[in-house]
């Protein structure tokens, strides 16, 4: 069964720098576009960052120039390199990315457990 998992989730004060790793657990037959989205209290979940198979990047404009979204397709991985943090960051962030579990399948969206991120000031 086809899992994604979080890891790099902590608290740090405003100005710092996190990042979030989410890697594919299990084979796999094909990893499309990859995405962070951010659930904090009485907000809808946010899509914060967006990576094609083509390379084309896409941020939420509240972080455009503070945060990175990076791949490893040898280790099916993702990253979010997150800098300059601010207290409005905070919240559990969640990865997504559009998998193929097997050839017969269609790319599908699959969820990791999300990790929390606290930006103190």
């Amino acid at each position: 069964q086809v899992q994604l998992v979080e890891s790099g989730g902590g608290s740090v004060q405003a100005g710092g720098s996190l990042r979030l790793a989410c890697v594919v657990s299990g084979t796999i037959f094909g990893l499309h576009t990859t995405r962070w989205y951010r659930q904090s209290p009485g907000n809808q979940r946010q899509l914060v960052a967006q990576l094609t198979l083509a390379g084309t990047e896409t941020y939420a404009d509240a972080v455009k120039g503070r945060f990175s979204i990076t791949r490893n397709w040898n280790t099916n991985t993702w990253y979010l390199q997150m800098n300059n943090l601010e207290p409005g960051d905070s919240g559990v962030y969640v990865c997504n990315g559009d998998i193929r579990p097997t050839q017969p399948d269609s790319f599908t969206p699959h969820w990791g457990q999300g990790t929390q991120v606290t930006v103190y000031a």
